[in-house]
């Protein structure tokens, strides 16, 4: 099997004068975490819809799974998964039956009660899908993405939604389809989501990549200039360096015991993404 599951280059979506994606080239190797970040109306949605089947390009080639995803067929489709943004429709059946019934779709679909099992929905099999709570049923939309085992799956902002323990929780689930050599490909407005599961993150803004690195590197992050602060006579005190170990070990010379209030602070990945997508607001209305 090839080693690059997503090859872009060129990629434009144009609706009449608007270029919602002007110009896009990437590649995602097989296995990688990919995730998408930037503002509404950024054009990731597009791009991503492009990459999925369901939306025609204006120009420029893309690849996936080495095929075009605009005229592959079937067999091409069931060799991906989607975890939608919404809850998937589902028929009025237990969860494992559901299932079941998605599995029917695939020529070569897991085990059912395995992925059950596997998303974490075994003491859950029996019940009714409108029974579940927002993390359960997120969990079974996820087994629903994954039951046709697919090489490729797209996660469209999974855990809107979630609290911060539930979100947890399904992070380690990724993790987990990761590890087991499924790529992903995933929209996500949380900073932390991105930086907590990517190998490598995508910051598009008004349909251009901004930048495109490891979440710890993104914009120079990981050799940014750090800030050393501390109190002393009666005065917060603070240094900008790029050695803060340095700056440390002088201040702890200068200081009998403990430095007082002593915080050391790099560049976040918030603060990266928040300059790089300063100039690119897009009006709600023609968010695409």
């Amino acid at each position: 099997m090839s080693g690059t599951v997503i090859e872009v280059e060129g990629l434009t979506k144009r609706y009449g004068d608007n270029d919602a994606v002007a110009g896009i080239d990437l590649s995602v190797p097989r296995g990688e975490v990919f995730s998408f970040l930037g503002p509404n109306g950024a054009g990731k949605t597009t791009t991503v819809e492009i990459l999925e089947g369901f939306r025609t390009r204006t120009g420029g080639s893309a690849r996936v799974l080495g095929r075009d995803p605009g005229t592959a067929g079937a067999d091409w489709r069931a060799r991906i998964g989607i975890v939608w943004q919404k809850e998937t429709m589902v028929p009025k059946l237990p969860v494992r039956d559901v299932v079941r019934h998605f599995a029917g779709y695939y020529p070569l679909a897991h085990d059912p009660d395995e992925v059950v099992e596997m998303v974490g929905l075994a003491e859950k099999a029996k019940a009714m899908p409108d029974s579940l709570s927002g993390g359960q049923r997120r969990r079974l939309d996820v087994a629903l993405g994954i039951i046709g085992r697919p090489e490729l799956l797209f996660l469209d902002e999974p855990t809107t939604g979630f609290d911060p323990r539930a979100r947890r929780e399904f992070w380690e689930l990724i993790q987990g389809l990761a590890r087991e050599g499924t790529t992903i490909v995933l929209t996500t407005h949380y900073l932390e989501e991105a930086e907590f599961l990517a190998d490598r993150v995508c910051v598009i803004a008004a349909g251009r990549i901004r930048a495109l690195d490891t979440p710890a590197s993104l914009g120079g992050r990981a050799s940014a200039q750090a800030t050393v602060a501390w109190s002393e006579e009666g005065e917060r005190r603070e240094v900008r360096t790029e050695e803060p170990t340095r700056t440390v070990a002088e201040l702890s010379a200068r200081f009998p015991g403990e430095i007082p209030e002593l915080s050391v602070h790099r560049p976040t990945l918030e603060e990266i993404y928040l300059g790089m997508i300063e100039d690119a607001h897009v009006p709600e209305e023609t968010a695409v």
